[in-house]
């Protein structure tokens, strides 16, 4: 049996109808940029997060630098985030030509809170948030540091939609909220796509005049802006998906908690749930000492497998300017080297489930 580490066409499939009428409807409208399925789903996305604002935009990573733009950090500034997150988040900060200040992550994948504050300078501007893998941050601890120092809070929501910390949805929290709905999120659209959430009225105007060239009347731009908004195809599409977030939802919880309740190995270590936070799972992420052997034997039995993410920002040649040796983040050094991703898909079928676990279980050191 082949099992895909992920499969995008089953989930297509389970709302095929809905999206092919979706898209005629798009096409015959005659109207393809920021009209009414851009509107309507800035509304439905905003009401179902809890939040006051949301703008669409072109990318998650859009998303990031453009919240960064408008909380005005920017060169000799410092933004505190994360060591073991994607660099598309670490980008967020460094295309303003503020300085990544990295910290270690905690048992969760995410930000270790308690770590924070040893890393406030008189420069630092704000905390980047990242809910990595889906799984809701310590919010209240680090809400607590943000007031405490005057510090802004950007969350990157990326791969969180709809997880929860004390009730509450991520993206909420902070001063902005940051999504990304590329096709592999749990929120993804058929191509690129993003957003800013905000319960800052101020925020969510200039972001939308930012992302239409700095202009909110046409030919009559105030700022030299960007070229970033949410198509109509892709907004209406996340309308469809949106729709059936919760079942999607609940069909992941299901697959996970038979990972999290089946799988038995002492070669593998299997992720932990924050106590108040929920887990969307986004990927479904083990540990392992000799990954390069489970990932091989994996493959033999055709199994297919992802690492996010091999390597870690600070160690990156983007990042090579900022002088962060080896052995700087041993925590997040270590999940990059040990972390690996097992196939988790909507659509994904028992038996494919079973066979997995099967096999993971019967992996030997």
């Amino acid at each position: 049996m082949q099992v895909m580490a992920n499969r995008l066409d089953r989930g297509v499939r389970m709302y095929q109808s809905e999206y092919e009428q979706k898209l005629l409807d798009v096409l015959h409208s005659g109207w393809y940029v920021l009209g009414n399925e851009v509107a309507s789903f800035e509304e439905e996305f905003a009401q179902y997060l809890g939040a006051g604002h949301c703008v669409g935009l072109a990318s998650g990573l859009d998303a990031l630098w453009i919240a960064f733009k408008m909380l005005g950090i920017g060169p000799k500034d410092e933004v505190i985030v994360q060591a073991n997150t994607y660099i598309a988040s670490v980008m967020g900060i460094t295309i303003n030509g503020a300085t990544p200040v990295f910290i270690e992550p905690d048992r969760y994948f995410n930000l270790d809170a308690a770590r924070v504050e040893e890393k406030i300078t008189e420069k630092t501007k704000a905390i980047l948030v990242v809910h990595l893998y889906g799984q809701a941050s310590n919010m209240e601890y680090i809400l607590k540091i943000a007031k405490k120092h005057g510090l802004k809070v950007v969350e990157d929501c990326a791969q969180s939609h709809g997880a929860l910390y004390g009730g509450k949805k991520t993206g909420t929290f902070g001063d902005i909220g940051c999504f990304s709905f590329y096709p592999s999120k749990n929120l993804g659209a058929f191509g690129d796509g993003g957003a800013i959430v905000t319960n800052d009225g101020a925020i969510a105007q200039n972001v939308r005049m930012f992302r239409n060239y700095g202009s909110d009347k046409k030919y009559f731009n105030k700022v030299v802006g960007a070229n970033s908004r949410l198509d109509e195809i892709q907004a209406g599409f996340l309308r469809v998906k949106l729709k059936h977030i919760k079942e999607l939802q609940e069909e992941r919880e299901q697959i996970c908690d038979r990972y999290l309740h089946e799988i038995s190995n002492t070669a593998i270590e299997l992720p932990d749930i924050l106590e108040g936070a929920s887990h969307v799972w986004h990927q479904f992420v083990i540990k392992c000492e000799d990954r390069q052997k489970l990932i091989h034997y994996l493959k033999t039995k055709q199994i297919e497998t992802a690492i996010h993410y091999p390597i870690p920002p600070h160690l990156s040649e983007a990042y090579q300017y900022l002088g962060i040796k080896r052995g700087s983040f041993p925590v997040a050094e270590k999940y990059a080297d040990s972390v690996l991703s097992i196939p988790l898909y909507n659509g994904m079928k028992k038996e494919e489930q079973d066979y997995v676990i099967a096999c993971i279980n019967e992996f030997c050191m």
